[in-house]
Order: C-alpha cells, then sequence, then structure tokens
C-alpha cells in the first residue's frame, strides 16, 4: 500500500473494499510502501481501494464489564456479534467491548486537590464479586492534580467520572474506561518481585513434584489427545487464583465449542456460581484469519496485566502457542523474511520471551500484590518436543508439564510425565522429600524397561520392591481423578498428609517370602490408598483407612531404608 505523509508501525487501518472497512495493521514500512496484515478475510481487496489511517495503534478497551465476556481476538463480544450477524460472523463489523448502556454504581476514593499517577485509583465499581478499580489511564505521566470527581452514583462507562490536570497544566476527561496498546507492557508498579509462592493448582504432581509459582510461567507441550485442553479446564477451575483469562488462540473450532459449552455450566469452588463469572474468553479459532490469531494472545495479556493492577491475582492460559507461532511463520513467508529452522521466522525465540516475560508478580504503588501468571500449551507435531516452538518456550519458562502420549494411552491422566517435567519453583513439599519419590520413580522405571527384556523371573526381589513402589507412588498419588467431588482437587493440606503417609511405604525395608507374596501385598496397598483418596479429609472413613493402610504396613516392615533415615521420624 502507497501512502503520502506519516504511518507508524503497528498503527491500525481500515481498508475500504466493497463497501465494507476491514481493520488491518501495519507490519512493515519501506519507504512510502507499507505492508498491512488484515484481520479479516481479505477476498474482494483490490489495486485502488482506499486505505483510512486511524493514527492509533492496536489497543485493548479496558473497563468494568470484561469479566464473563467471551471476545475474539480484536476484543469484539461474539454474543453481540451472534445477535448482530447470525450464524455467519460479517466481515468489517466491530462492535465496543464493553455495554455502554449499563450503569455501575460508582464510589469515588479521591477528592479534589489530591495528587495521583498513572495506574492509581480514583473510585471503584462492584463488578461480581470483586472490587474494579477505575485508575488513571496507564499512558498519563508525571503526577496529576483532582480538579473534580462526581459523587457516589450509578454512571455508565462513557460518563464522565474525574477530570485530572497535568504539570503541564492541560486538564484530562477521565471516564471508567480508556485504550491501552497490547504489545506494550503495563509497568505502572512500584516493584516487580521474585515469583516465590506456590500457585495452589490442587493438582497433586503438580503441587508436589513440579510446581508453578504465582507470577510465574510454565508450558504444557503434548501431542494430539494427551489432555492438554482438560488438564487446562481442571486447572483454571480449582487454581487459586482470582481472575482466569483463557486465550484459544488457534485450536481447533470442536475444542473451542467445547470449552465455551462447558465453562457456563461448570461451578466455580469459590462462590458456588458460574465459574464464568471470574473468567474471561478470548475466542480465536484455527479456522479464524491468520492475522487474528496473533492479536489474540496480546490481546489476552493486557486485559490480565490490567486486572493484576487492581492487586488481583490472574491465571492467563493460552491453548495452543504453536498455532500463534504459525500463524506468525505465515506472515514471515508473506514478507519474505529469511526463514529460521522448520521456516518459522528467525525472531520467533524473542517474540515467544517478551510474550512470556508479561507475567509476573508486583507491589503496586498503593501496597497491594497482583501477578500474572501465564501457562502456554504446545502442539508439537507428533510429539516432537525437539521442535523450535517447544524449545524456544522451553527457554523461557520456569515449569515444563510434559504430556505423555503413552500415559494417555494407559489412561494415566493427568498424563504429565513425572520422569521428563521439571520446575524451577518451589512446591508444598519439602524438596528432599520431593526428590526421594522421584529417585523411586527413575528406579522403578529402569527396572520395568529391565523386566521387558528379562522378564520378571529375571530380577531380584529387591529390585521387583523397588519396581513396586514406583508403580504405588504412580497410581495413587501422581493420578488424579477428574470425577471424584473427592479426588478431583486436594488441598495442601492434604497432600502433605497424604504424601507423609505414603513416604513411610516408599521408605521401608519390607520383608517378603517371594515376588508373588510382594505383589499382592503392594496391591492390597494400593487398594486401600484409593480408597483413602476419596474419602473427606478427616472423616471417619478416612481415619479408618488410614489405620488400615499403617496396619498393613507395620505388618512387613522391618526397618527403613539406609538412605531415608533422615527424611521420615
Amino acid at each position: 500500500m502507497e501512502f503520502t505523509g506519516e504511518a507508524t508501525m503497528n498503527e491500525v487501518c481500515y481498508i475500504h473494499s466493497q463497501g465494507k472497512k476491514l481493520k488491518s495493521e501495519i507490519i512493515r514500512i519501506k519507504g512510502n510502501v507499507a505492508d498491512l496484515q488484515v484481520f479479516e478475510m481479505t477476498t474482494g481487496i483490490g489495486v485502488g481501494d482506499d486505505v483510512e489511517f486511524t493514527g492509533e495503534l492496536l489497543s485493548v478497551e479496558l473497563g468494568p464489564g470484561l469479566l464473563g465476556q467471551v471476545y475474539d481476538g480484536l476484543q469484539n463480544p461474539l454474543p453481540k456479534l451472534a445477535e448482530q450477524c447470525g450464524f455467519f460472523l460479517d466481515r468489517g463489523v466491530y462492535l465496543s467491548a464493553l455495554d455502554e448502556i449499563k450503569k455501575w454504581d460508582f464510589t469515588p476514593s479521591v477528592k479534589v486537590g489530591d495528587k495521583v499517577e498513572a495506574g492509581e485509583k480514583i473510585g471503584f465499581v462492584k463488578e461480581g464479586i470483586f472490587d474494579h478499580w477505575i485508575m488513571v489511564p496507564f499512558q498519563l505521566e508525571g503526577v496529576l492534580t483532582v480538579k473534580s470527581i462526581v459523587k457516589a452514583g450509578s454512571y455508565t462507562v462513557n460518563d464522565t467520572v474525574a477530570e485530572l490536570e497535568d504539570e503541564k497544566g492541560e486538564r484530562h476527561t477521565l471516564t471508567m474506561k480508556f485504550n491501552w496498546p497490547v504489545k506494550r507492557a503495563i509497568n505502572c508498579y512500584a516493584e516487580r518481585l521474585k515469583p516465590s509462592e506456590t500457585l495452589i493448582t490442587k493438582l497433586r504432581i503438580i503441587d508436589t513434584f513440579i510446581p508453578v509459582a504465582k507470577g510465574g510461567t510454565y508450558c504444557i507441550p503434548g501431542p494430539f489427545g494427551a489432555g492438554k485442553t482438560v488438564l487446562q479446564q481442571v486447572t483454571s477451575r480449582h487454581a487459586e487464583v482470582d481472575i482466569v483469562i483463557i486465550a484459544a488462540c488457534g485450536e481447533r473450532a470442536g475444542e473451542v465449542v467445547e470449552t465455551l459449552k462447558e465453562f457456563p455450566e461448570l461451578i466455580d469452588p469459590k462462590t458456588g456460581r458460574s465459574l464464568m463469572e471470574r473468567t474471561i474468553i478470548i475466542c480465536n479459532t484455527s479456522s479464524m484469519p491468520v492475522a487474528a490469531r496473533e492479536a489474540s494472545v496480546y490481546t489476552a495479556v493486557s486485559i490480565a496485566e490490567y486486572y493484576r493492577q487492581m492487586g488481583l491475582h490472574v491465571l492467563l492460559l493460552a491453548d495452543s502457542t504453536s498455532r500463534w507461532c504459525q500463524a506468525m511463520r505465515e506472515m514471515s513467508g508473506r514478507l519474505e523474511e529469511i526463514p529460521g529452522e522448520e521456516a518459522f521466522p528467525a525472531y520467533l525465540e524473542s517474540l515467544i520471551a517478551a510474550f512470556y516475560e508479561r507475567a509476573g508478580i508486583v507491589r503496586l504503588k498503593s501496597g497491594d500484590i497482583g501477578s500474572v501468571t501465564i501457562g502456554g500449551t504446545v502442539s508439537p507435531a507428533g510429539g516432537n518436543f525437539e521442535e523450535p516452538v517447544t524449545q524456544a518456550t522451553l527457554k523461557v519458562v520456569g515449569a515444563f508439564h510434559g504430556l505423555s502420549q503413552q500415559r494417555a494411552d494407559a489412561r494415566k491422566y493427568p498424563a504429565i510425565h513425572p520422569l521428563e517435567s521439571w520446575s524451577k519453583y518451589t512446591g508444598i513439599i519439602d524438596k528432599e522429600k520431593t526428590e526421594y519419590g522421584r529417585a523411586i520413580l527413575f528406579k522403578g522405571d529402569e527396572v520395568g524397561q529391565m523386566m521387558k527384556v528379562v522378564g520378571e523371573e529375571g530380577t531380584s526381589l529387591e529390585d521387583y520392591i523397588i519396581y513396586l513402589k514406583s508403580e504405588l507412588l504412580d497410581f495413587v498419588y501422581l493420578q488424579q481423578n477428574s470425577f471424584d467431588p473427592v479426588d478431583a482437587a486436594v488441598t495442601p493440606e492434604r497432600q502433605r498428609h497424604v504424601y507423609d503417609l505414603l513416604l513411610q511405604v516408599l521408605t521401608a525395608k519390607l520383608d517378603f517370602a517371594g515376588k508373588e507374596e510382594a505383589r499382592n501385598w503392594f496391591n492390597r496397598m494400593r487398594q486401600n490408598f484409593l480408597d483413602y483418596n476419596g474419602k473427606e479429609w478427616k472423616s471417619d472413613e478416612f481415619n479408618k483407612l488410614e489405620e488400615a493402610i499403617s496396619q498393613l504396613l507395620a505388618e512387613k516392615k522391618i526397618g527403613v531404608e539406609a538412605n531415608a533415615e533422615g527424611i521420615v521420624g
């Protein structure tokens, strides 16, 4: 596209074609020629079509009313689009992201003469169970003086609620909403902290062995059918966060439809109401235009940072970052850039790193703590973790939850591979104890591989007991029944208690006459633990089964393994 005058990278333009205005973004400028990526189907665009420059960057609309919404990658509310366009969405239709008619009960928190800065609160409205802060827009600089503020009352997002004056004497009118460029990180905080507090997901294998930190990052690579989307849904339901944002950036339409159908029906354990009331879904399927797929990721992370600025803890789940990277590969190819590995752009790693770096836990100027935790799924072709997207992601994330096709086929859920996965964060159980459990898993895996060659009869009783211990740990602790109302979500207190009990078995020296006796004993122990996992915490049945486990252990225990004497009491 040729232009006269000035143009800016990432500036939003509208192409006038066949009576429609198609939204696009400048992605390269050479002299007076600009390359645009169009966020719609490009059918019908031709030479001579007029292009309208807006002078604005691609932005997200921020304000009360975001929670519970389903947006496309450009933040158009999909239910309203469907009402206007029917089942097949029209090109060139763009709606306001926020309800401009609904009135919100605004309570001011500043008075005339007060000094404020960007990102600070001037008042709040109730949005569901949260106090939604009405803040000084993030783009305003310096110290501002409050010149007027409305009284407590009901206002729409477009009504003026305050007037501020900056250090130059310019006046700024504030409403309850404002825009923010999606590719600029929001940094109106006092201090960025190191993620150290464990993000409780209530999944044993994650919280105990491969934990995630509040404000941290993690990735979930896995082949088709290994349970990436299901794991995300379970995490979003039970994780101890305030707000969940799902960015469906290029997943198949069937999976996205499943998410849209299930989320409103899921009951939030915190409130007893619909989980959608504290969820935002950015919906962009693989059948939608490629350019919008990239925008959806940035839209989601900008909204997440906005709620972090209110002192809330946000979990952003991107599904799947592989499709986002494929969109970048397609656009890079059209720009005729020099390709990197597997034709992905040479700057793939830096873009992935820039996205995950927008996670973090921060201390606001008010002293409140807020966080954005980012978890991204990766869909490597054929489950090959050596491909560029997975490798680039592993360089920047703090935890790796690798899903295994073999475990999924064996109906071991969640299908996270306990030996290939890792985490840099601190879990809820002492590291010495978890390392002992991981050592049992590694040794048991080695014995299992050996048994495939020499058979059970070619294995010593000592090695066979290690194998049975590893199988016990796998079946009763690493696996979890999402359909069981008790076992689906396990509190940290219960996880520590159960793991300590299980550790009594793993560290014990056991006396068996032969392999058959050992196998039968471990089968009884496993069944007791499985029943134990399904009983209410500290109930009579729970206590009876714990006693039965202790008695069964006492029958065969003759001491403690030499390398475990300092681990168990």
